[in-house]
């Protein structure tokens, strides 16, 4: 069963965080599907993994490609299934994570803007709604500098 964590992102944006996330999980050995809102989010994000340092390359693709199934990062929206069976799932600007999703991966990774209300109500709803359902979760914040670790249910 796996875990819910919610990085709540004070100091450093999305398209910053995200890499450093995803070569982690691609460092333990995961597949992971990236889900966001819509198509145009996630090609901008698409955008944003190409433009990145050449030797921390992430090997991705937006979904809805020819081999969708062998992608190490596959970009996804709300509704699509993830062709590339990830152990990962990382979730950005709200996009819904079932508690069936948690129990069935090694991790979900829910990313939100911490200078925006509206995406800090979102993730905290999708706190209480997983951790309702009996998922586990941890709280992560930057706040100080450094990533901690605020809570854990």
């Amino acid at each position: 069963m796996g875990a819910a964590f919610f990085y709540h992102l004070t100091r450093a944006p999305l398209e910053a965080t995200l890499p450093i996330l995803l070569g982690k999980s691609l460092g333990a050995g995961w597949k992971v599907a990236v889900r966001g809102p819509n198509r145009d989010r996630m090609e901008w994000l698409d955008q944003k993994l190409w433009l990145g340092p050449e030797d921390a390359f992430l090997p991705h693709g937006l979904s809805g490609g020819p081999h969708d199934a062998q992608q190490p990062v596959l970009l996804t929206t709300v509704g699509q299934a993830a062709a590339n069976d990830p152990a990962c799932l990382m979730a950005i600007d709200g996009a819904e994570v079932s508690p069936e999703e948690v129990k069935a991966m090694e991790r979900v990774c829910i990313l939100f803007d911490g200078t925006d209300e509206d995406a800090m109500q979102v993730a905290r709803g999708q706190w209480k709604a997983l951790t309702g359902a009996g998922c586990s979760a941890q709280y992560w914040s930057e706040e100080s500098g450094r990533w901690e670790k605020k809570a854990e249910s």
